[in-house]
């Protein structure tokens, strides 16, 4: 039986007409800006944002350190939520790179409010403690199980930025997901955050590439950034087309990850071996067994079936569904969850 690999979206393989588009490429030396594919994708992504500039990266995390290097000093201090992938998985880069320690926020689902922030930031004229500059939030959140923010709650963290003089940084790794999700417009967060890292490789199925967008006086030093990160790249252009591709043809279908994604939520709600089945809005469901079935055997049986999901600690169990995800591997999935054994 074919492999069902529900660990992450970015297991994804490029499509017939993906790969068509990568090597029909026209490509150059990107480290020049001579790569008029790569050109063409930043130019896409910042008029689609609104936003001044964008910055083609390797890396979702890399896009990320970048744009917090940018906004910060050494011993300043940004906001986030306890949950953010800046602080669990992008390996202390925070401290590494720009020598910035996080202030974490107890949040609902990994997302904070606009009053969690004003309480967490620093006294400007406090010297003992590390001086508040930037809040980073991250749409949709991974550990929160795709959640994703209300623009008006966005609306008033930017307020609350702009009274204290804080930059705003977006990790948009699934910001797709979230805008198909709300039916809301790229333009409207273009104008909220000073930066976005935007992850093609995710739910819009890339072989790799993320893309920083920011406005014109942070980003005139994100080039020079992502060369002390390692991140200059040559004829990138063949992965820029896919990305451009994958903006044509990939961001409507995520309407259909969500809803397979609350089928299987629904499903296991359904099933006397499962507690507790988090709330799915976009294309992860996260959930937790009951002490009927242990973790090892539950994961142990659906090997049995050629079945791969994460197991994130705690308890926690993790299903993402992708592109790659057709519908009659979902059915077989379903069946499969439907006769596991206690």
């Amino acid at each position: 039986m074919k492999e069902i690999d529900l660990r992450s979206d970015t297991v994804t393989r490029p499509t017939t007409g993906m790969l068509q588009a990568i090597l029909s490429a026209e490509v150059g030396d990107d480290v020049y800006k001579e790569d008029p594919s790569v050109n063409a994708l930043e130019e896409k992504l910042a008029k689609m944002f609104g936003m001044d500039e964008a910055l083609f990266f390797p890396t979702g995390s890399m896009a990320n350190q970048a744009a917090i290097k940018l906004h910060t000093q050494p011993a300043e201090q940004l906001i986030c939520d306890k949950w953010a992938h800046v602080y669990n998985y992008e390996g202390g880069g925070v401290s590494f790179n720009s020598g910035v320690s996080c202030k974490l926020v107890d949040g609902d689902r990994g997302m904070i409010t606009a009053s969690q922030v004003e309480e967490n930031i620093n006294p400007p004229d406090f010297y003992h403690s590390p001086l508040t500059t930037l809040v980073c939030l991250e749409n949709t959140t991974n550990k929160g199980g795709g959640a994703c923010y209300e623009l008006d709650e966005i609306k008033k963290i930017r307020k609350v930025c702009n009274t204290h003089n804080l930059g705003l940084h977006l990790d948009g790794a699934r910001l797709f997901n979230a805008l198909v999700a709300k039916g809301e417009s790229p333009k409207n967060y273009g104008k909220l955050f000073d930066t976005i890292s935007v992850c093609l490789s995710k739910g819009l199925g890339t072989p790799m590439g993320s893309v920083l967008l920011g406005k014109k006086d942070l980003m005139k030093n994100a080039i020079r950034v992502r060369k002390v990160l390692g991140g200059g790249m040559r004829q990138v252009g063949f992965m820029a087309a896919a990305g451009i591709y994958a903006l044509d043809n990939n961001v409507d279908r995520l309407a259909e990850d969500h809803k397979r994604a609350q089928e299987i939520g629904a499903t296991l709600s359904s099933l006397n071996y499962v507690q507790k089945v988090e709330n799915v809005e976009t294309n992860i469901v996260i959930f937790y067994l009951n002490e009927t079935l242990s973790e090892e055997k539950f994961m142990k049986q659906l090997q049995k079936e050629n079945i791969r999901l994460s197991n994130m600690g705690h308890g926690k169990l993790r299903v993402v569904t992708h592109l790659d995800y057709t519908e009659d591997l979902h059915l077989k999935f379903l069946e499969v969850i439907r006769n596991i054994k206690n």
